[in-house]
């Protein structure tokens, strides 16, 4: 068996970063956020310390969320952030380069996979790095059995990203990656809000709003926000309907979807039966959306569940696949 010891999984998302460590399970989950004192050009905080200074502008302070739809976007920022999580995490290395499993879109392109291999090896201990797409990390952590050749579906709706795909024996059957999810569904109730209320909200009450009323509209039909008058500029308390968060968030969905149409349309028969015993998995924080899954359920005409536990799905997944690569091997990851 190969030793695994000191190895780690993570998923590096545009909205929290997950970190899993061989023997010890999950240790880290934080947001994807770095603070920089702009005076000094130092570290001042990441992750969840990084994320509470966003929004409030304190002086000689900027908040830098380095992943955009699922990649890297600063490259320095992504490196500092990830050795920050790191040490947090007590990952430390040793006589053996520590191997890490990086989850990442299946869309990403030959220079965004680089970019991710070069973030951890940009800082002592350099990691052996290894990269999985999301679909099959996911589809781990949503209980299929892929070691055994079976196949499987799954809906990964993350922050920047959503992964479509059928996936069978560690590989990505078919596939579409949207470069659309939680985020795009935030700006969209911030624009609306904006637009049709005269309210400027932040971006942690558009999540709020998002997470309670979704597609359904919640309980109560609407939800009570703080955000700024556009117009006098002062704190104004509004009850914002359910009907408008249900609209802004209808694009994003419809496209949502529209994928899964797509890609259940284009399966080989030969995993047919898999994807229809299995039933779509839905993972990451989408999965939660208030009527999503009954809007996948109603357009795959197949069963929807959601999965445990669906925002650590990913990372869950990562731990599986390298734990099977680390007894057995994996096809189609590059070999430790």
């Amino acid at each position: 068996m190969m030793r695994i010891r000191g190895s780690v999984a993570i998923d590096l998302g545009t909205v929290n970063t997950l970190v899993w460590v061989a023997g010890r399970g999950l240790v880290l989950e934080e947001p994807s956020a770095i603070a920089i004192d702009t005076a000094t050009g130092a570290v001042g905080a990441i992750g969840t310390a990084a994320d509470v200074l966003a929004e409030k502008e304190p002086r000689d302070i900027r908040v830098i969320y380095p992943l955009r739809d699922g990649v890297i976007a600063d490259l320095d920022a992504t490196a500092e952030m990830l050795y920050g999580f790191l040490r947090k995490a007590r990952v430390r290395g040793g006589p053996l380069r520590p191997r890490a499993l990086v989850c990442v879109p299946s869309g990403a392109t030959w220079v965004e996979r680089r970019s991710v291999a070069a973030a951890l090896g940009a800082r002592r201990p350099r990691f052996n790095v290894q990269l999985i797409d999301e679909p099959v990390a996911a589809a781990a952590g949503a209980g299929f059995d892929l070691s055994a050749g079976s196949g499987g579906f799954v809906v990964d709706i993350g922050g920047g990203t959503t992964e479509v795909a059928a996936v069978a024996g560690w590989r990505v059957v078919r596939a579409q990656s949207l470069r659309m999810a939680g985020n795009t569904m935030d700006e969209a109730i911030v624009n609306a809000a904006r637009s049709k209320l005269g309210l400027i909200l932040s971006q942690r009450a558009a999540r709020q709003l998002k997470t309670t009323l979704g597609l359904t509209g919640g309980s109560e039909g609407g939800a009570e926000v703080v955000g700024i008058d556009a117009a006098r500029r002062t704190p104004r308390v509004e009850r914002v309907p359910a009907d408008l968060v249900a609209a802004a968030l209808e694009p994003t969905v419809a496209a949502i979807a529209r994928s899964v149409q797509e890609v259940l349309s284009d399966i080989p028969s030969g995993i047919a039966e898999d994807v229809v015993r299995g039933k779509v998995r839905l993972a990451g924080g989408g999965a939660l959306l208030p009527g999503m899954a009954s809007r996948i359920e109603a357009i795959a005409e197949i069963g929807v569940v959601v999965a445990e536990d669906p925002l650590r799905c990913v990372v869950r997944g990562a731990a599986v696949v390298l734990d099977s690569k680390a007894k057995n091997g994996v096809p189609g990851l590059p070999p430790g």
